[in-house]
């Protein structure tokens, strides 16, 4: 399919773009013939393009010619506002000529000093040209055929498993004419167990007044084709019309925390715990809507189209509650359970579970909502979920197999919770490996795979590069602004590494806290740098993360600064945090504050990283591990006796540091941290404060990710 499509763009391309140049200049070139209303629609969009460009460059990129035009002579000063008002919103220099875009609807006269800049648009009739308008139709709907050819290619070799694809997802009318058959029994299939489950209720028209008409929220149908090629359809609420009148604190669910999940998961290893990972099916719509309080409307709902034929075809009752609206079939309901896509779902279902699993026995850790533990035979039972992806482990298998069993029989009602048992877990989108004893290894391969095919630049096998970025990381990138697809391109490639760098791949962590400060208005020098830390992501991509203890209950934190790094002068915190191998956590990011010298450069770090340090030990604390050494390693002595001794170390230049970073000292005293000196070559959080070179890069970079296979 590929190669065949491929092959037909090749044969069209050039020829293309010599008859649609012919067909723009040759007015005489009369065409004679039918046309279809798909022909016509692609022409008149060619016709109506927007007129704006943003620069020259960009328009002799588009193949838009511009003339300058001379303007009439004038001295009046008063037009200074209009003078600046363009098109556009803004106006540019070229030569020490200023330009602006002619608005096609101006009328004011042009002004002394100004030269107007006039897209020569060129006319298209509809009539003529056919043979090259139609076959740009045909080489638009070739590279639709290749994309979808290419995703379909792409899904198949990278996905390991069954997942709903959202390469393509569409509403109900497109979806059926692509899936046809497939599509409307999918449709089916979960309006089906939607009514069976009896998550709404149909309302009569007459029990609605038109508020609450005009407050009901529209439904829709999704439809996505599956890695096994099944059709999966999707019910949702559209939620964004609620985003008016629902609060943060009506809508907001808690998640268990990165940091919490490493935590457990270095204590599952130590130990040699059983795991067990489960996925609960259809979790929102297994609960319940909250009663109604004083003052409070019921949630309702419009369905239109052919869902409500849908609805008739698998309930006749319905068709009592069919009214018509603009001439369209439409059934009002009352929701009765959570629906994908409200606002408030989340948080239902997290009330739901966190009350069944309260009532089961287990306790949740004060200090992340979703971690909870159960005393079983003597030994602790711990699971974390997130919304409805569960990790559960304890020291006897027959305890987790009880566990699933009671989460089958609560939630598995019309489809079975699904489990994975062993040592080896897909979990949140990364991979849980504890085959190695007192060992866990965080894997993402399979999303490095996905990147760096994605990615427009192409890597060869052979070519290496030794580290994420140069020693200009922090400077500010040089050259032209990158245009609109390529800034889309980079803001999404620092999204996805920034995804990576906060689970699998610490080492690349500085690298992305600098550029994620960049997608707002990013050049080429910091595409560059993108590219360079791709290629080392290409270099490395079998690396992953290795965690282990020796001591539960000793905590180790190394935290450094880099003075005046920035382009601004302000400096860079570094921290990371360790139990024995590889890094639990790690923190690099840019000081908020401008400092004097290096030793509040040093303590503004230390502030920066206290609140990780004392969550941590809380943490442990509350999971049953209480922590007897909580060792925070600098290498900058002055700021070290700062920090024990408070005032009494601070001389009268140093008087004016703020007093807050004085709060270490408080913690000193009530034994919560002891602070100890390290040197510089052993202090491993000068990896997170700037682009390291050569060994100690590689040193550093070892001790961070841990051993690798």
């Amino acid at each position: 399919m590929i190669d065949e499509v491929a092959r037909e763009l090749d044969r069209l391309s050039q020829p293309i773009e010599e008859e649609i140049m012919f067909s723009v200049e040759d007015d005489d070139d009369d065409y004679e013939g039918e046309y279809d209303a798909e022909e016509i629609e692609e022409m008149q969009e060619a016709e109506d393009e927007p007129q704006v460009y943003p620069d020259e460059e960009d328009d002799v990129r588009a193949g838009v010619r511009f003339e300058e035009v001379p303007v009439l002579s004038t001295t009046d000063d008063s037009n200074k506002d209009e003078k600046r008002r363009t098109q556009s919103g803004r106006s540019f220099y070229s030569n020490g000529v200023k330009y602006r875009p002619t608005d096609r609807n101006q009328t004011d006269k042009p002004r002394h000093g100004q030269t107007y800049l006039q897209r020569k648009k060129p006319k298209i009739n509809l009539l003529k040209n056919r043979s090259a308008m139609r076959k740009k139709a045909r080489l638009k709907r070739l590279h639709i055929s290749l994309y979808q050819a290419i995703a379909s290619k792409i899904r198949d070799e990278v996905y390991t498993r069954e997942v709903v694809s959202f390469i393509q997802r569409y509403y109900l009318n497109k979806g059926l004419k692509i899936f046809k058959e497939r599509g409307k029994e999918a449709a089916l299939k979960e309006l089906d167990q939607l009514i069976k489950r009896s998550c709404w209720t149909p309302i009569s028209i007459g029990e609605l007044t038109e508020s609450k008409k005009r407050k009901a929220v529209d439904a829709m149908m999704l439809l996505a084709e599956k890695n096994s090629g099944d059709i999966k359809g999707r019910f949702v609420y559209k939620g964004n019309e609620t985003r008016d009148w629902l609060s943060r604190e009506d809508t907001a669910s808690p998640t268990a925390s990165h940091e919490g999940i490493c935590c457990t998961g270095v204590i599952d290893a130590h130990e040699g715990r059983c795991m067990m990972s489960m996925d609960i099916p259809n979790a929102f719509i297994q609960t319940l809507m909250p009663d109604l309080g004083d003052g409070e409307d019921r949630v309702i709902m419009k369905v239109t189209g052919l869902m409500v034929q849908y609805m008739i075809d698998l309930d006749p009752t319905y068709r009592d509650y069919v009214v018509y609206e603009n001439g369209k079939r439409v059934i009002y309901v009352v929701i009765l359970r959570a629906i994908y896509g409200m606002l408030q779902a989340s948080l239902l279902w997290y009330q739901n579970l966190r009350a069944s699993l309260e009532e089961y026995g287990f306790v949740f850790n004060r200090y992340d909502p979703c971690i909870a533990n159960r005393m079983v035979n003597g030994k602790q039972l711990t699971i974390r979920f997130h919304v409805d992806d569960v990790l559960a482990s304890h020291m006897e298998q027959q305890v987790l197999e009880d566990f699933f069993t009671w989460v089958n029989e609560k939630y598995g009602g019309l489809k079975e919770v699904t489990c994975t048992r062993g040592k080896v877990h897909t979990y949140l989108g990364v991979t849980l490996d504890f085959s190695k004893k007192g060992k866990m290894k965080i894997r993402m391969d399979d999303y490095v795979d996905r990147m760096l095919s994605e990615f427009p630049v192409k890597f060869k096998d052979n070519e290496v590069q030794e580290t994420p970025a140069g020693n200009n990381l922090l400077e500010k990138g040089k050259g032209a602004p990158l245009e609109k697809e390529r800034h889309e391109m980079f803001h999404s490639f620092v999204a996805k590494s920034l995804f990576l760098s906060k689970r699998a791949r610490l080492d690349i962590s500085p690298t992305v806290s600098i550029l994620a400060s960049r997608v707002q208005s990013p050049n080429l020098g910091d595409w560059h740098k993108l590219v360079r830390l791709m290629r080392y992501i290409h270099s490395t991509k079998g690396w992953h993360l290795t965690l282990s203890a020796d001591d539960l209950r000793v905590i180790k934190w190394y935290v450094d600064a880099s003075f005046a790094v920035h382009p601004d002068f302000k400096s860079h915190t570094g921290a990371v945090m360790t139990m024995g191998t590889g890094a639990v956590q790690a923190i690099t990011r840019k000081q908020k504050l401008n400092c004097d010298s290096s030793t509040h450069a040093e303590l503004i770090g230390v502030h920066d990283a206290m609140s990780n340090i004392l969550w941590t030990r809380l943490f442990m604390e509350e999971q049953g591990y209480p922590i007897e050494k909580n060792i925070l390693y600098q290498d900058n002595k002055s700021s070290i006796l700062l920090e024990t001794n408070g005032r009494s170390s601070a001389g009268k230049r140093s008087r004016a540091l703020n007093i807050r970073y004085f709060f270490v000292t408080d913690q000193v005293k009530l034994g919560n941290i002891t602070i100890e000196h390290m040197p510089t070559d052993e202090m491993w959080a000068d990896y997170m404060t700037e682009p390291l070179q050569g060994e100690k890069f590689r040193k550093f970079r070892a001790v961070i990710q841990g051993e690798q296979d």
